[in-house]
Order: C-alpha cells, then structure tokens, then sequence
C-alpha cells in the first residue's frame, strides 16, 4: 500500500505536491469514487483516474539526453518546433516520459528525461541546490579578475542578483577575441547563463550544458541518449 499522492507521482501524472493539489481539488477517483483526502492509500490492483483516464502505472525510466540545437525542451510544441522526445527512439521507450526542467532551443547538451515526478520537482526545486555546469564561448577576452567579478554576482532581470557556484576561463581565443568559459549554476531561471554574460558584458555566441550534477557527456553523442544507471538514479534521489 503507498499513498495515493505517491502512486500518481511514480505514474508521472505530476509531482508529489502537484498531485496533492490534484487530489484536494477532487480531480482523481479511485475505483469509481472521488477521493480528496491526502492520506488515503492505494494497492497495486486499486485503479486510480485522473480526470476520468485510468492512470497506467508504468515502470519508471530514466534518460539522459545530448541535447542538439534547435529542439525545444517540451513534449509538444504548439509552433510546430522540433522537441525533445523527437530524439527518443518510441520502439525503445514506450512510456510516457518528460523533461525535468529546461534547455534552451539554442542551447545544446545535458537534459533528463523521466516519468518519475518525485524526482522530477527534486531536481528541479532551488532548495536541492543541483550542479548544472555550461561551456560558454562568448565575445571578448575574458580576464581573470573579470571571472572573479562574475562569480561574486551579476544583477540580471529587474535587480535580481545572480550568483553563479563557479566561474572559470578555460580557453582564450585572441585571434577572434573570443573566451570559452565554464559556469556552474545551482538554480534554472529561464536564460540564466546568457543574461549573466550579457550583463557582464561578453555576450554568449555558442552555449552548451556539459554537467547535471555527476552526470556528464561522456558516452553520450549530440543528439543521442542513454539509460541512466541505478548508482546514477540512487545519487540523483539521495540529493
């Protein structure tokens, strides 16, 4: 028996707290019945729905995916764009799977792929503090108390101070006066790291997230995905 909140959190309805609002706004039946109390429990052979759609219960999966440029970070995309799940081989993955936060259409590399809710809002709330590291390649040459500059802060969006984990140079390119530099956020506001260096006056030219916590692009090809492993999936929950 597990609660009910649990069960449609491991369906990939929602996460565990968006599916106690689910539950409370009288929107989920178990067997025929609306239930609105937060603690009622469910069995395997109990049938739970969701706005009157049996909700299937599904083995849980977990992808990492070398993100290309020009895909959206969605399951659909009301532009007609390309999405993420276009790079998802459908014979090989037949459940139903979304994204755990965002990446840009113009940002390539790691994003995570997951029907698993509860891991879901782990990754994705400020307070778990995860690692996301991007190689940024940005105009201008970068000099190493301007990094540090970086690093103490950037005001970006209406006064709001945004403090990157780290900051380093990794490659100067004097020819075309360009830096590749490294940048570590633990929060995913929307086009955090381009604002940053936008603010700091080198704006991004090529962008790419190399890192999601010990997760990197080794073995993984632009544009392909691989099944995380269960030490990987057991680091990811413990976080």
């Amino acid at each position: 028996m597990m609660r009910l909140q649990k069960a449609l959190a491991e369906a990939g309805i929602a996460s565990r707290r968006k599916a106690e609002e689910l539950i409370t706004s009288g929107q989920i039946k178990v067997n025929g019945v609306v239930v609105t109390e937060l603690g009622f429990k469910v069995s395997d052979t109990d049938e739970i729905f969701f706005n009157d759609e049996l909700v299937v219960r599904e083995d849980k999966v977990y992808l990492l995916l070398n993100k290309p440029k020009g895909y959206v970070s969605t399951v659909s995309d009301e532009k007609g764009r390309k999405t993420v799940l276009d790079l998802i081989d459908q014979k090989d993955v037949k459940e139903r799977i979304y994204p755990v936060g965002r990446l840009d259409s113009d940002t390539a590399g790691l994003i995570i792929l997951t029907n698993d809710g509860d891991l879901t809002y782990s990754l994705t709330h400020p307070k778990h503090e995860v690692e996301k590291e991007y190689l940024a390649r940005v105009k201008g040459i970068v000099v190493r108390n301007k990094a540090k500059e970086i690093q103490k802060g950037v005001v970006i969006d209406d006064g709001y101070l945004a403090i990157p984990k780290e900051v380093r140079i990794v490659e100067l390119d004097k020819e075309f006066q360009t830096t590749l530099m490294s940048i570590t956020l633990t929060e995913g506001k929307n086009r955090e790291v381009r604002k940053i260096f936008e603010a700091a006056g080198h704006p991004v030219i090529n962008l790419t997230r190399i890192r999601i916590a010990n997760l990197t692009t080794e073995g993984v090809g632009r544009g392909y995905y691989r099944r995380l492993k269960i030490h990987e999936i057991k680091y990811l929950k413990n976080l």
